[in-house]
């Protein structure tokens, strides 16, 4: 294992390597600060990253333009380094300023200490990303950064060995990026680390991993966390070979200015020019304020413990270096340390100031308005007691604001006035404004929106052939590889064999292995390469092969892909489709509809259940003209049912939030999606057989759901309604329910009590026999259908059994 030693003498001249001492001393004072402003209320919650200043100046001078940072909550003196974080917006976004000028990275959605930059322009178009230094939007999910940071290597890789990505010279210059992260030492006993660690290593691609190595995870110490108490030891089986590729190994102290330079010299350079994957372990970092600004770490640390960090920490360290070198003298450092620390200051009182000017404007028109509307009103007494309770709050919120004007509608009921009246105005005002802040951005608001690509209908002509589903879709993707360069596909089984079910058959052949590829059994690096390539302006389409295997990925689904464009207000977008199947199939783990765990754990990305492979083709043609993230769950059992080839099977798209009606009725009507449409349908022929006129209804999407009330409308005909899937009880069923009869106000329409059909509480027992009684049935559908037209005309159609 290579372990640099300090150097005493350093390349750098006078002026830099005082720039970089000044800049630590700034980025520590701004902690320190950010501590105090914590305790004294003006902010929420203060997580910070003093301790490590001085190997993350070293570690910005290799960035260059065109890189990427997928790092964690302690990197600030690294984003300051780069150029891309000031002392400002730092304390802008401790304050949660929701100015995106003020605080770029989040727009105060984050709490203080997530970084990331923006890709995009105020229309959501990609700016240059090889003009720029490069960091992806953070998420505090302790190794959540991981999967995502093998994706941002693997486009330097893709980029360098497709010949037909030269062209994309504002995502990459011939793959000359590198991707840098960063993780503290405890969080590298998660599972996204070392699924992570091992994918890099296999894929070979250019990344340099810093280990901040503080010795503790809040108050547990190493030896609970890590073999060998060493997580470079523990990996040194990775580090490559002369006669084979892995990873290759740096040890250095975090206190050792001349050797972090050093050190990320050769790692970085051995990343860019040769692909090679390089670990570096920061050892000895101290922690002077502890974790976070919820404890103290004197409650779990020994003195002699506290007394070696204190004699450890690394800007008395770079102190004690400059001043043993002849580089400055202690009073030059004195009148240094004071200009960084006033600055740091001067910083914090503009941030502050900046963030009061917004919330101290609306709050003296909340004042004037209620005090005016209180004059009007029988219940004076009443709102001018609000409105002094709201003049004397000390630093007052917006929430405080907004609460007091809800309070005085209380009390003004009874009253109708013009002053009323502009209070409810402007009330609505800052509710559209506060939405934008805070609301905004779930899903793309640009012109390339999934919801905003126009639907083509699928075309047949006499010649069209009659074919396997799974041929629909082979031949969709063969069209989309064929147009677009930047698409990508890999996932278990994906590239030799064209996966599981075919849809991919001969194309790695076609278009090569870099193209469409194999990957080892790791959903949720799967999933992270789709999100940094996406990142980087590629059109990936992850395949997780089964549903039920989405549990591995869906923290990484969640907490960061689902969220990015909300947690950045649109400054990020990462365009992934995610690619899997699922319902009726066999067995306990191969037939899953967990449909209402994911409709609740991704919202801000679309989740598409289309019935055959001719709709999924429709939906991937519509999602790869579009810049949403989005999830396609084909039916296990519809690749081998015949459908007819559209004779523009690369062109024709589905619309998103839009129900198809498959059977038009009168006297109910059916809503279901996926595998359940055949069902469904099956079961309105038999009961038209005695009469009932079952009006079914395709969701397709799930979200959005019914974007144009279709479904609502259906119920003014029919005045019954029933929601079938194969989800468990409560699951999917019952939030087609709450949008149709709640949202869209269909109760309104209906005659007799809505109900739902699902699969049982537990999953699909194995076998004929264990689906049969596991999942929906046809008769089923047909008995509840039944039961509901019995309640309405028993005489009519009288008791089953």
């Amino acid at each position: 294992m290579s372990a640099t030693k300090t150097k005493k003498k350093t390349s750098l001249n006078t002026s830099e390597i005082l720039h970089d001492y000044a800049l630590a001393v700034e980025s520590r004072e701004n902690s320190l600060i950010g501590r105090k402003e914590v305790f004294m209320g003006k902010a929420k919650f203060g997580i910070f990253g003093d301790g490590k200043e001085v190997a993350q100046i070293a570690k910005a001078k290799f960035f260059q333009n065109g890189d990427w940072r997928s790092g964690y909550y302690r990197d600030q003196t690294f984003m300051m380094a780069l150029g891309q974080l000031t002392s400002q917006q730092f304390f802008a976004q401790l304050y949660a300023h929701t100015d995106v000028d003020a605080e770029p990275a989040s727009a105060g959605r984050m709490m203080n200490g997530h970084f990331g930059t923006r890709s995009l322009n105020n229309k959501g178009e990609w700016r240059t990303l090889t003009d720029m230094k490069n960091s992806s939007s953070d998420i505090s999910c302790t190794a959540g950064q991981m999967p995502r940071l093998i994706g941002l290597g693997w486009a330097s890789k893709l980029y360098r060995e497709n010949p037909a990505l030269q062209e994309f010279k504002d995502f990459s210059i011939n793959g000359n990026e590198v991707a840098f992260g960063t993780i503290g030492n405890a969080s590298t006993s998660e599972g996204h680390f070392w699924e992570a660690m091992n994918a890099a290593g296999v894929l070979q691609i250019p990344m340099v991993m810093s280990i901040w190595d503080d010795f503790y995870g809040i108050s547990v110490p190493q030896q609970y966390h890590t073999t060998k108490e060493s997580i470079s030891e523990a990996l040194s089986g990775m580090q490559r070979t002369a006669n084979k590729k892995g990873f290759e190994i740096f040890k250095v102290n975090g206190w050792d200015y001349a050797a972090l330079i050093n050190t990320y010299e050769k790692a970085v350079k051995l990343a860019r020019e040769e692909h090679v994957p390089c670990l570096v372990h920061v050892e000895e970092v101290t922690q002077p304020q502890g974790h976070s600004t919820s404890g103290s770490h004197e409650r779990y640390k020994s003195k002699e413990r506290l007394d070696w960090e204190k004699a450890h920490d690394c800007i008395l360290k770079m102190r004690q270096w400059i001043t043993s070198e002849g580089i400055a003298t202690e009073e030059d450092l004195e009148k240094l340390e004071k200009e960084a620390k006033n600055k740091a200051k001067k910083a914090r009182d503009n941030a502050w100031k900046a963030y009061n000017n917004e919330i101290k404007e609306d709050l003296e028109q909340a004042l004037e308005l209620i005090g005016k509307a209180a004059l009007t009103s029988d219940n004076n007494k009443a709102v001018q007691q609000i409105k002094n309770d709201l003049k004397s709050t000390l630093n007052p919120f917006k929430a405080d604001i907004i609460k007091a004007v809800r309070k005085s509608f209380r009390h003004l009921t009874t009253t109708d006035s013009a002053e009323k009246a502009r209070l409810i105005e402007w009330y609505q005002e800052k509710l559209g404004k506060y939405r934008d802040e805070y609301s905004s951005h779930l899903y793309s608001e640009s012109d390339e929106s999934a919801l905003k690509v126009e639907e083509v209908k699928a075309e047949y002509n006499t010649e069209s052939k009659l074919v396997d589903g799974r041929e629909i879709v082979q031949a969709c993707f063969d069209a989309l590889f064929e147009r677009d360069p930047r698409v990508i596909a890999f996932g278990e089984d994906v590239g030799k064999i064209g996966d599981v079910n075919q849809g991919f058959a001969g194309l790695q052949d076609k278009y090569g292995e870099i193209r469409i590829t194999d990957t080892g059994i790791r959903e949720t690096t799967i999933i992270g390469q789709g999100i940094g390539a996406a990142l980087r302006g590629l059109r990936p389409i992850a395949e997780i092969q089964y549903l039920d295997y989405l549990l591995y990925a869906i923290q990484t689904l969640s907490d960061d892909l689902a969220s990015l464009q909300y947690r950045m207000k649109g400054g990020q977008k990462a365009p992934l489709i995610v690619r899997s199947r699922g319902h009726r199939l066999e067995g306990v783990w191969h037939s899953g509809s967990p449909m209402g765990m994911i409709i609740n754990s991704i919202r801000g990305m679309h989740v598409l259940v289309p019935r055959n492979m001719t709709q999924a083709a429709g939906f991937y043609n519509t999602l790869m003209a579009s810049d949403d993230p989005a999830i396609v769950i084909e039916s296990l059992n519809g690749y081998r049912l015949k459908e007819k080839l559209p004779e523009n099977i690369g062109e024709f798209k589905v619309p998103l939030g839009v129900p198809e009606v498959l059977r038009e009725g009168t006297d109910i009507t059916l809503v279901t999606y996926g595998s359940m449409c055949r069902i469904v349908m099956e079961a309105a022929q038999q009961l038209s057989e005695i009469g009932i006129s079952c009006e079914v209804i395709d969701a397709q999407t799930l979200l959005p759901f019914d974007r144009h009330q279709i479904i609502a409308e259906s119920l003014k005909k029919t005045n019954r309604v029933a929601f079938l899937d194969e989800d468990v009880p409560g699951g999917a069923s019952a939030f087609m329910m709450q949008n149709v009869l709640e949202r869209d106000n269909g109760y309104f329409y209906l005659d007799s009590k809505p109900v739902t059909v699902t699969a049982q509480e537990h999953r699909p027992a194995y076998g004929t026999d264990g689906d049969y009684f596991s999942k929906p049935s046809v008769e089923d559908v047909y008995e509840k259908v039944y039961q509901v037209m019995h309640e309405a005309n028993p005489d009519r159609f009288k008791k089953l059994y």
